[in-house]
C-alpha cells in the first residue's frame, strides 16, 4: 500500500509507518495472543451481562431484538475482536480508505492524520454498543429519562453516540472483559475529528477521547453486601484510564490513571452520556436472586397479610404479570417520609405544600404518598434479602443492602451533575438517605 506522507511537516513523526505488533514496539492498546474457535456442539461459555438502568426488567415497549434492557454477551461461534496492527502518517485519510480493514482514524490537522490499522484477533470476542441501529452494534441503547422510560423519537435528541464503545473478551480463561471508548462503524473505522481530544502517549502511539466520553466505576469490594460506590473515571479510545474532564465534552483531557484499568468487574458501571450499564459477571449473577426467589418474596410478603392502619383493608403486591399500569385496588402505598405503609385513601392532602404531599395518620410527617412497586430486575440487585426498603420518591422496593447502595451511588447527568437515582426506573432520589424502611402493619386477629 502506497502512503501519502506530508512533507516537511515537523509534527508528522519518523518512522511514517509503525508496525504495532513488532515485538521492538509496545502499544497502548490491548494486545492479544491468538486463540482458537469454539467446537461444533460446545454449550456457549458466557463473559458476563449488560443490564440498563432503570426498566426494571423489560423495556416499556417490549423487549425486542438488540434493543432490549439486558443483553448476555456469550463466546462466539467464531472470534471477531480485533488488535492494533500498523500505525501510518498520511496527509488524506482517502489514502488508506479500505471498508474490510478495521482502523482509527486521528485527525490532527486538514493536511495531516493518523491512522492505526487493526487485525484480526482470534483471541478475543468484540461487541458493541450504541445508539445506532446497524448490523455491526450488538446491543442497540436510548437514551433513558429520569423516572423510568426511554426518550424515543424523531424529535428527541440524543447524547448517546451512534458507536459509543466496544467490549473485547477473552475467548479463553478467566474469560477478561475489557472495554474501549467508541466502537467501528459501517465502514470498520473509528474517526476521531480535529475537534475530538486526542494526543500522542509517551511511546509515540495515539489515543483519544469520544464527545462526550464514557465513564466507567468499578465498586469497591466488588458488588456484594460489602460494596461501596467507587470513583467514577474514563475510559479512552485505547482503554487507559483518566479521571474525569471538566466538563463532559470538553477537549482538554484528565490525568492518567496509570493503577487502574480498564477490565470490566462483577458490578462495574458503564456511563453513555444519556444511558447507564450495569456489567454483571457469570459468578456475580449466582449470588443474585433470581426471578423465582422474588416471587417467593412477594408471595410471603402477602402470606403475611399487612393491612392499612386507616381503612383496615389487606394490602397485597400485585404479580408482575400485570405489568405496571394503574395501582390494584390492594396495592400497598407509602409515605416516603417516614415509612408508613398504608391502602390507598384520600386522607391528609396538603395541597399547599405540592399536589402529592401527604401528612402520614401515624406520625404526621407531611411528604410524598406514593404506591409501592417490587424491583423485578434481579441484576440489580446485591443480595436476596427480604423486600424491606422503598426508594424516595419512586416507591421500588428492594432489600436493605441494594438499596442503601444505589442510594449512595451518584450516576453521571447532564455534562457534569452526578444524581443518586432508582435503579429500576432512573427517577432521581430525594430525602436525607434516598430511601426509607418500610413499616407494615400485622393483621389484627
Amino acid at each position: 500500500m502506497s502512503l501519502m506522507v506530508l512533507e516537511g511537516n515537523p509534527d508528522v513523526g519518523s518512522p511514517r509507518t509503525l508496525d504495532l505488533q513488532h515485538p521492538g514496539n509496545k502499544g497502548s492498546c490491548i494486545l492479544s495472543s491468538p486463540g482458537e474457535d469454539a467446537l461444533p456442539g460446545e454449550e456457549p461459555i458466557k463473559y458476563g451481562e449488560l443490564i440498563v438502568l432503570g426498566y426494571n426488567g423489560c423495556l416499556a415497549s417490549g423487549d425486542k431484538g438488540r434493543r432490549r434492557s439486558r443483553l448476555a454477551l456469550n463466546r462466539r461461534p467464531h472470534a471477531n475482536g480485533v488488535k492494533p496492527d500498523v500505525m501510518h502518517h498520511i496527509s488524506t485519510p482517502l489514502a488508506l480508505s479500505n471498508r474490510g480493514q478495521h482502523s482509527i482514524s486521528y485527525t490532527l490537522s486538514r493536511s495531516h492524520s493518523v491512522i492505526v490499522e487493526y487485525t484480526h484477533d482470534s483471541d478475543t470476542d468484540m461487541f458493541q454498543i450504541g445508539r445506532s441501529t446497524e448490523n455491526m452494534i450488538d446491543f442497540v441503547v436510548t437514551d433513558t429519562s429520569p423516572g423510568g422510560g426511554a426518550t424515543e423519537g424523531p424529535s428527541t435528541q440524543s447524547t448517546i453516540s451512534r458507536y459509543a464503545c466496544r467490549i473485547l473478551c477473552d475467548r479463553r480463561p478467566p474469560y477478561t472483559a475489557r472495554i474501549y471508548a467508541a466502537g467501528f462503524d459501517a465502514s470498520s473505522n473509528i474517526f476521531l475529528g480535529e475537534r475530538a481530544a486526542k494526543w500522542r502517549t509517551p511511546d509515540g502511539l495515539m489515543d483519544g477521547l469520544t464527545t462526550n466520553g464514557v465513564l466507567v466505576m468499578h465498586p469497591a469490594g466488588g458488588f456484594s453486601e460489602d460494596s461501596a460506590p467507587g470513583v467514577w473515571r474514563e475510559i479512552s479510545v485505547c482503554g487507559n484510564v483518566y479521571t474525569l474532564r471538566d466538563s463532559r465534552s470538553a477537549q482538554q483531557r484528565g490525568k492518567l490513571v496509570e493503577n487502574e484499568s480498564n477490565v470490566l468487574q462483577d458490578g462495574s458501571l458503564i456511563d453513555l452520556c444519556g444511558a447507564t450499564l450495569l456489567w454483571r459477571t457469570p459468578a456475580g449473577l449466582l449470588r443474585a436472586p433470581t426471578l423465582k426467589q422474588l416471587e417467593a418474596q412477594r408471595q410471603e410478603a402477602n402470606a403475611a397479610r399487612p393491612q392499612c392502619p386507616v381503612g383496615l383493608s389487606t394490602l397485597a403486591f400485585p404479580s408482575p404479570a400485570r405489568g405496571r399500569t394503574a395501582p390494584d385496588k390492594q396495592q400497598p402505598w407509602v409515605y416516603v417520609r417516614c415509612g408508613h405503609v398504608h391502602g390507598y385513601h384520600g386522607w391528609g392532602c396538603r395541597r399547599e405544600r405540592g399536589p402529592q404531599e401527604r401528612e402520614c395518620p401515624l406520625c404526621r410527617l407531611v411528604g410524598p404518598y406514593v404506591p409501592l412497586w417490587l424491583g423485578q430486575e434481579a441484576g440489580l440487585c446485591l443480595d436476596p434479602g427480604p423486600p424491606s426498603h422503598a426508594f424516595a420518591p419512586c416507591g421500588h422496593v428492594c432489600s436493605e443492602k441494594t438499596a442503601r447502595y444505589w442510594a449512595q451511588t451518584p450516576l453521571p447527568h447532564g455534562t457534569h451533575a452526578f444524581h443518586a437515582a432508582c435503579p429500576f426506573c432512573g427517577a432521581w432520589l430525594t430525602g436525607e438517605h434516598g430511601c426509607v424502611r418500610l413499616i407494615f402493619q400485622g393483621p389484627l386477629d
